[in-house]
């Protein structure tokens, strides 16, 4: 039974997901490349490349591997070739979506708690020099996983399926090497953004009990401007981050249990408390690579406008063509 309930879940959950995660982070890259939406350079360089990212984790993680992959297993992209890079690809898609979040994260906390320093870091070109190499180390850090599978079977001297190999189980150097890309990946990040957003928290707290003591000591009785101005671009910052923390608890919590009781969970093990645990945490982070786009459009009215006219024109369209 709950065999039975967990494939249903993925084989329901997975399509739905890239049914929306994949035109909706399409029709975010495209919004926000605009620059229509009353955001820094800097904050939509961040953006645009959470979105690509995610886009491409919907792609390769979910819809080739996890959809196509798991449902037509001897199919082009069972070929041993191919399985290892889509399985490099999307471990590195998922790096990146992360450490982008954390620059991203990182820029915000610089721009309110720094304020001698925001000048110079907060701008586009630094940004977009994090991006590209962020991106450069990420793929190069991923270049080991191809030596870490083998083919599952030869069959008439044709490769196929991509299993571990067994140095990976008995050379300490890829012990080690697991463990950096799982931390880089799950425990880092998470460490970091929590650092970030406590401090950032910390900082408005400060200030704002600062400014009210200024302020009520004067004869003004309307309300800070300046406050108002942090506003927009705090909201966006714990929206974000808020809901990347909370998405990626339980994978990171299955991660760190997993690690440190030295379980590992057969795959076909399904009523494994475990092996149930980690399933979870998947479907939970997977969902954090299409939720940013609901997040724009309920935290910022200029995006939320803009996506309203993009979705009027395939509409528009349609009318034409019927009353034609």
């Amino acid at each position: 039974m709950v065999r039975a309930v967990i494939l249903l879940i993925k084989d329901i959950y997975y399509p739905l997901l890239a049914a929306f995660g994949v035109p909706a982070n399409i029709m975010t890259i495209v919004i926000l490349s605009r620059g229509n939406c009353g955001l820094s350079k800097c904050i939509s360089v961040y953006m645009v490349a959470m979105a690509v990212a995610d886009l491409l984790i919907m792609v390769f993680n979910v819809v080739v591997y996890l959809i196509f992959n798991y449902h037509f297993p001897y199919s082009i992209l069972s070929y041993t070739a191919v399985c290892k890079f889509i399985l490099y690809i999307a471990f590195v898609t998922l790096d990146m979506s992360v450490w982008f979040t954390v620059s991203f994260t990182f820029d915000r906390f610089v721009s309110i708690c720094c304020p001698n320093f925001k000048e110079k870091y907060c701008t586009k070109r630094t940004a977009t020099t994090i991006i590209v190499t962020a991106s450069a180390l990420t793929y190069l850090k991923g270049v080991p996983m191809f030596f870490s599978y083998e083919a599952e079977r030869i069959i008439d001297n044709v490769h196929w399926g991509c299993r571990t190999t067994q140095a990976v189980y008995t050379l300490p150097a890829w012990s080690v090497y697991s463990w950096m890309q799982s931390s880089s990946v799950v425990l880092l990040p998470f460490a970091l953004m929590m650092l970030f957003n406590s401090l950032t928290v910390r900082r408005i707290l400060l200030a704002n009990r600062v400014r009210r003591g200024f302020r009520n000591r004067g004869s003004e009785s309307q309300s800070d401007p300046e406050v108002k101005s942090r506003r927009k671009s705090i909201l966006l910052l714990f929206t974000i981050s808020g809901s990347f923390i909370i998405l990626w608890l339980t994978a990171v919590g299955s991660f760190a249990a997993t690690r440190m009781s030295n379980s590992v969970y057969h795959q076909g093990d399904y009523s494994n408390p475990g092996y149930i645990a980690t399933e979870s945490g998947y479907l939970l982070m997977y969902l954090s690579s299409c939720s940013n786009t609901c997040i724009y459009a309920a935290t910022q009215r200029k995006f939320r406008g803009e996506l309203k006219n993009a979705l009027k024109i395939p509409w528009a369209y349609f009318s034409k063509l019927v009353k034609g």
